[in-house]
């Protein structure tokens, strides 16, 4: 059974920092396509960062330079790192995955197959 659970959200000042991670059972995450995505309130839910099987990243324009996603293979897990946070960025992150595909549609929602619970992250 495919399980992904988000941890690491909370509240930070803006410029502030915080890691997300998600911990994933039932695959190995460096076999799936896999990323990020939040939804502020009265939004829909967007892309923020994903990585391929191949570890190619992908970022939201609006988040390039300030958020890093990687992987530890060993330890089955997603980290999003997230840096000089603004108020904007105050949303419920989810950690997805997917099998592989082209890397063009790597932050397009619909085509994530398995999702976490999510995490809230406040910036104020």
């Amino acid at each position: 059974q495919v399980q992904l659970v988000e941890s690491g959200g909370g509240s930070v000042q803006a410029g502030g920092s915080l890691r997300l991670s998600c911990a994933v059972s039932g695959y190995t995450a460096s076999s799936y396509d896999m990323g990020w995505f939040r939804q502020a309130p009265g939004k829909e839910r967007e892309g923020v960062a994903a990585i391929t099987s191949a570890d190619v990243p992908r970022y939201a324009d609006s988040v390039k330079g300030r958020f890093t996603i990687s992987e530890d293979n060993a330890k089955n897990t997603l980290y999003l790192q997230m840096n000089t946070l603004k108020p904007e960025d105050t949303a419920l992150y989810y950690c997805a995955a997917r099998s592989r595909r082209s890397w063009t549609d790597l932050l397009q929602t619909t085509l994530y197959s398995y999702w976490g619970q999510g995490t809230q992250v406040t910036v104020s």
